[in-house]
């Protein structure tokens, strides 16, 4: 069964979440560990984790996956900026304890001129300071455009991270299909090179969940800008492929396109429409 959902607002808590990702027809959602733009963290309520435990078992909600917020930069550097990024990643990881076996996703960081070798080590450092052996989340570094100095543009940098970290099973991969088209990864009409590419770089076995999003730009552009499906350069049809293709079929899809309530509800519709037939 296709397993798929988009980012939603955690500010009335799990159970609620878990309601709203039901109401709109998803299965799935991503969600804030904290404010995206700072620090602050959500109490999180006992009584409120077990509701959501048993309603997502009730309407068949499977693995959900947790953002870290915009602001963590592990090879920022900045002393300070670092410190914030272990931080987030150390109490996040605790936390999500109470929801066990789920996803943790984060955007690797940018060197800001410090270098991309130097960048890829400090992110690995991070890492090994905050991963432990008998935790159950999966920590998921997020494919990006390549903008700027950021770090994670190519398979190659991810897997040059991976390599560097002690207790790599607990660390993989999420493909943001907007990411990586603006990356130069042409998921449009090269999908199956890509895959192929990233499994003899990376290993298909360490992708655990797809952000589904169309690009406002075109292939290469180094930008970053979300597009709803089917309003983009990499367009519906071509996405559609990605959520059908055989060693994806049983992965999280997220969609992070530019929507309120309604048009996610219209999307994950088009979706699973166009999936079934």
């Amino acid at each position: 069964m296709l397993t798929i959902g988009c980012h939603l607002s955690i500010s009335r808590g799990f159970r609620a979440i878990a309601e709203t990702a039901a109401s709109i027809g998803a299965n799935t959602f991503q969600f804030f560990s904290r404010n995206p733009r700072g620090g602050a963290v959500r109490r999180m309520d006992p009584d409120d984790i077990a509701a959501f435990h048993a309603y997502a078992a009730e309407h068949g909600i499977g693995t959900v996956l947790a953002h870290a917020p915009y602001t963590l930069n592990p090879c920022s550097p900045k002393p300070k900026v670092r410190e914030f990024a272990r931080t987030c990643l150390s109490e996040d990881l605790l936390r999500l304890e109470a929801t066990p076996h789920q996803l943790y996703n984060f955007h690797p960081g940018s060197h800001v001129g410090q270098g991309v070798e130097q960048g890829i080590q400090m992110i690995a450092d991070a890492l090994n300071e905050v991963l432990v052996p008998e935790q159950t989340t999966t920590v998921l570094l997020e494919t990006m455009a390549g903008k700027g100095t950021e770090i994670g543009g190519t398979f190659e940098e991810l897997r040059a991270i991976i390599d560097r970290v002690e207790l790599s099973d607990h660390v993989g991969v999420c493909l943001d299909t907007c990411h990586v088209w603006d990356a130069g990864y042409d998921v449009a009409d090269a999908f199956e090179g890509v895959l192929e590419h990233f499994d003899a770089v990376i290993g298909l076995e360490r992708l655990h969940a797809v952000h589904l999003n169309d690009s406002l730009n075109p292939l290469g552009s180094h930008k970053d800008r979300h597009a709803r499906l089917g309003e983009g350069a990499i367009g519906f049809d071509a996405l559609v492929q990605v959520v059908r293709h055989p060693m994806l079929r049983d992965l999280p899809f997220i969609l992070e396109t530019p929507n309120g309530l309604p048009g996610y509800a219209d999307e994950i519709r088009r979706v699973r429409e166009a999936v079934s037939r």
